[in-house]
């Protein structure tokens, strides 16, 4: 488990006070208003994180280690990587879902090349965001232009992975 005073942590704290100083000088309100700003947010997030999370824990000691580490893990090999892939493209929801979702992969033994599959997938192709937004504001024309030049990506980016990064 990471420390909550990693330098992630740290460095988006520095840019909380410093934006926070900038708002003051120009108006000594605004920092108020964009903490309350804020924490309206996350009073929206933290409810969704929380579930989202107790949904990763359940599915790290539900599903067993031994079947993520044969289906995603090092010796996985292409088919790992297509399974991965598949997975990254089914997964619904934003990364309040995916994220968690991520960490339990990766503490079952999921190999990193894996996981970068995954994530490419779903960034590329989540079906629930060509579905409810893609299609039907850009139309199935663009959809495909943009899906099938890129369909290799997640197999070649977790590949590269496996190549340069031994684990």
């Amino acid at each position: 488990m990471r420390s909550p005073l990693d330098a992630s942590t740290i460095v988006l704290a520095a840019a909380a006070v410093v934006l926070a100083g900038i708002a003051y000088l120009k108006d000594p309100g605004l920092p108020l208003l964009g903490a309350k700003n804020g924490f309206s947010m996350l009073a929206f997030v933290l409810p969704r994180m929380v579930v989202a999370l107790l949904l990763a824990g359940l599915m790290q000691v539900l599903v067993p280690q031994d079947f993520v580490s044969r289906h995603f893990g090092q010796g996985g090999g292409l088919r790992a990587l297509l399974l991965a892939t598949l997975a990254g493209v089914v997964t619904p929801g934003g990364p309040m879902v995916t994220m968690p979702f991520m960490v339990a992969l990766a503490n079952s033994g999921a190999a990193l090349s894996s996981l970068v599959a995954y994530m490419t997938a779903w960034s590329l192709f989540g079906l629930q965001r060509i579905i409810a937004w893609e299609a039907p504001l850009m139309g199935w024309r663009f959809v495909f232009a943009r899906v099938v030049p890129s369909l290799a990506f997640p197999m070649i980016a977790g590949w590269l992975v496996s190549v340069f990064n031994r684990e």
